[in-house]
Parts: structure tokens; C-alpha cells; sequence
């Protein structure tokens, strides 16, 4: 665990100073595209984060590299990472082809045929080099050919990269929503590890899970509201893809076969609990793609309807919608690791969790839906209230009403500047 927090930090500080010097070297150069109308920011703000978090990963496996390297008395479980060294590299080149291909996209607005090709060319790099689900956890069971099992894998990664970038909209929206379900699903495959190998605490859905977080937790600072720099779909892209294969290389470690029925929804964790972290950018991204598509438009067409346009248009303040995100994100992965918390290492029952999850849900629900609540009750009192008292427009929407008439030499009361964001 020692050497796993070392590698999250040296990550976290290497992605934070590139972080500051892509953004000057940003500003300098002018290395930002014009403010398009579904875009939330107001004024031009650099989109290349996805380099510093890149570099942050690459320094960090590179240290792992080295310290593996040192030789196997000293470090023989973390050599087991490296004992295909094409996986890693193939893992290393596919983000490499993700950051190029996101950052030409942030500076020059490619087609989404490009895109989406490049993304299958990634994805196939990882496949083809033995990143794979190969089998799921239930029993053991193949996932038929090699060919269909390479299928499977280049479609999940392609699916997770557009889902995390589809809810790229806000700033610290999807660094922050990605670093929770990267913190929880590192803590759970270094519990599964200890109990599936006891001597080795050391795998390559760990290393990924937790380079990836100290990454993000550096680059997260500059990206916070206001954000200096966005991460871009270089960023966004590339933790997308990383997410998915860490989640793809720990699958099948479990074997349900073996477990009771309170042990038996633990055993899918491997696969339900990478999607369970994303349901909030896989809902978003199903949605996006039949509402575009009832529209007769391109599925990867841009709009300005997501999740988190919908949270600012129903009243919630920039701020507040990304910590609904990172709450609905907790909630649901908190919930997951712990039904397989509660009954490997606590013996209770997995019940405990689902309660966790239900009673977050509805908390989670109560705060998003809030503004509804407080709009309709202004909406009553403005009917009810005599017609001498009756709120001006500009009152019900939070902003104080200018009484008399405006002349020229009375400023009216300025809008608020839209909060800034990604999109």
C-alpha cells in the first residue's frame, strides 16, 4: 500500500506542475478555440489538461517501471506488473493515441467520424495485446472466441471514453466524479487481491486505478470554479479509456460458484461496479444519443442539453450541481464496495449496503429536485399574494426587482456572469 500511495502522489505533483505550465504556455500562444453557444464559460480558457494529467500518469509508471526494475529481491511483487511488458505499453500507446487525437480535436474541432475511429484504433491497441474480458465472473464462463472477446472489450472501452466525456460540461465535473469512483474501485481491487492472491498485493487494475487518482487529485486544483484550464477531450478521453481497462483487467477473479447467496451479488462487483460508478455519464450519454437521434442528427452531435445544463437551468448554482454529481457518485459506489465489504471482511449481510444506497438515493434525489420545490412555492405565494404585493419577475428569479422606471442615468441591474465550464 506504501508504494501505491507514493506512485498517487508523485502523479499527483507531476500532473499539478504541468498543469500550471500547459496553462501558460496556453495563455501565451493563444492555444484555445472560440466560445461556442452551448458552452457554459464566458471567456477563452485553455483546453489541454489532458496532457499534464497524461504526463502525470506517464512519470508515475515510469517510477513503477524503475522500482520494479530494481530486481526481484527487493520488489518481486510489483515486477509481476511488468512481466508483460507489451500490455503496459500497448496500455501507454493507446493513451498516448487518445491525448493527440483529443488534444487535435480541442484545437482544431474534428468530425466525429475521425474521433470515433481513433477511439476503436485505442481501444484495439489495448485488445490486442491481451487486455481483454476474456471471461466473466460467473464461473468462469468465456466470453466465446477471441475474436468476440476482443469485440466485447473495444466496444466497452469505446462506450466508457464517450460516457466520461459526455458529462465534460463543468468545471471539476468529471475530474472529480472520475477521481471518487477511481478512489473506490482501487479499494476494491486491493481488498479482491488480498483475498484472491494474498502474497501479491500488486496487479495492473490497481497500478491504473491509483496513478489515475493521484493525477486527477493534481490536476483538480486548476480545474476547480473557476477553472484556469479545462481537461479537454484529450482528458476526458483518456481517463475514460484507463477507467475501463482497469475495470476490464480485474474482471473474472471472482468465481460465484463458490459464494453463498449473500456473497453472490459481490461476485459481479467486477463488472457492475465500473459501470455503477458511471450510471450518472452512461445515463446522460444514452440519453444524448436517442434525443439526437429522434432529431434526426449525428449521435455525437453537441447540444446544450445534458445533466448538468439541466441542473443550471432548474436553479442550481455551478458549484452545487458538480457536488450533486459527486454525491450521486458516492452514493453509488460507496454502496457497491461496500456489498462486498460488509460480508468478506465485517460477516454481515449484504442487505446493509442496498439500505446505504437506497437511503442516498432518495437524499441525493431531495437536493436535486429541490429547486423545483422552492420554484413552485413562489409560483403559489405570487398567485395568492394581493395583487399590491405581487413580486416582480426579476424577485422570482433571485434577483431583486428595480422598482420605477429605468431611465438613463438609473444602470438596471446587471445578470450574473454565467459560471464557467468545459462546455
Amino acid at each position: 500500500m506504501t508504494l501505491f500511495v507514493a506512485l498517487a502522489v508523485l502523479a499527483a505533483v507531476v500532473s499539478f506542475v504541468c498543469s500550471i505550465v500547459v496553462w501558460k504556455l496556453g495563455l501565451r500562444f493563444k492555444l484555445y478555440p472560440q466560445i461556442r453557444e452551448r458552452d457554459v464559460h464566458t471567456r477563452p480558457t485553455p483546453r489541454l489538461g489532458g496532457i499534464a494529467i497524461f504526463i502525470g500518469i506517464l512519470a508515475a509508471f515510469g517510477a513503477a517501471w524503475l522500482v520494479s526494475s530494481l530486481g526481484p529481491d527487493r520488489f518481486s511483487l510489483l515486477t509481476i506488473v511488468f512481466e508483460n511488458p507489451a500490455q503496459v505499453l500497448s496500455i501507454l500507446g493507446a493513451a498516448l493515441m487518445i491525448v493527440l487525437l483529443g488534444v487535435a480535436d480541442d484545437l482544431w474541432d474534428l468530425d466525429w467520424m475521425t474521433k470515433l475511429a481513433g477511439q476503436f484504433i485505442a481501444a484495439g491497441l489495448v485488445a490486442w495485446q491481451g487486455v481483454s474480458i476474456v471471461s466473466l465472473p460467473i464461473g468462469g464462463i468465456s466470453v466465446g472466441s477471441s475474436w468476440m472477446s476482443a469485440v466485447v472489450t473495444v466496444f466497452a472501452i469505446v462506450l466508457v471514453m464517450n460516457a466520461v466525456n459526455f458529462i465534460d460540461g463543468l468545471d471539476g465535473l468529471v475530474a472529480g466524479v472520475t477521481l471518487i469512483a477511481n478512489g473506490v474501485f482501487f479499494i476494491y481491487t486491493y481488498l479482491l487481491v488480498q483475498q484472491t492472491s494474498p502474497f501479491n498485493y500488486f496487479n495492473l487494475a490497481s497500478l491504473i486505478a491509483v496513478v489515475l487518482v493521484g493525477a486527477l487529485a493534481g490536476f483538480l486544483p486548476i480545474n476547480w470554479h473557476p477553472a484556469k484550464m479545462f481537461m479537454g477531450d484529450a482528458g476526458a478521453l483518456l481517463v475514460g479509456l484507463l477507467m475501463a481497462t482497469s475495470a476490464i483487467a480485474v474482471t473474472g477473479q471472482i468465481n460465484p460458484a463458490a459464494a453463498g447467496i449473500e456473497d453472490l451479488f459481490a461476485a459481479f462487483i467486477p463488472i457492475i461496479l465500473p459501470f455503477a460508478v458511471l450510471v450518472i455519464p452512461l445515463l446522460d450519454f444514452g440519453l444524448a444519443v436517442l434525443r439526437r437521434l429522434r432529431a434526426g442528427k449525428s449521435p455525437f452531435s453537441a447540444d446544450r442539453k445534458h445533466l448538468h445544463h439541466r441542473l443550471l437551468d432548474m436553479g442550481h448554482s455551478h458549484l452545487h450541481a458538480v457536488l450533486i454529481f459527486y454525491a450521486w457518485t458516492a452514493v453509488v459506489a460507496v454502496g457497491c464496495l461496500l456489498t462486498y465489504v460488509l460480508p468478506v471482511y465485517l460477516g454481515t449481510s449484504a442487505r446493509w449496503a442496498l439500505l446505504f444506497i437506497g437511503v442516498g438515493f432518495v437524499v441525493c434525489a431531495v437536493i436535486t429536485l429541490a429547486p423545483l420545490g422552492r420554484r413552485k412555492r413562489l409560483t403559489v405565494a405570487a398567485e395568492e399574494a394581493p395583487a399590491a404585493e405581487l413580486p416582480g419577475v426579476d424577485e422570482l428569479a433571485g434577483v431583486p426587482e428595480t422598482h420605477g422606471p429605468v431611465t438613463a442615468e438609473a444602470a438596471p441591474v446587471e445578470s450574473p456572469e454565467p459560471p464557467n465550464g468545459a462546455r
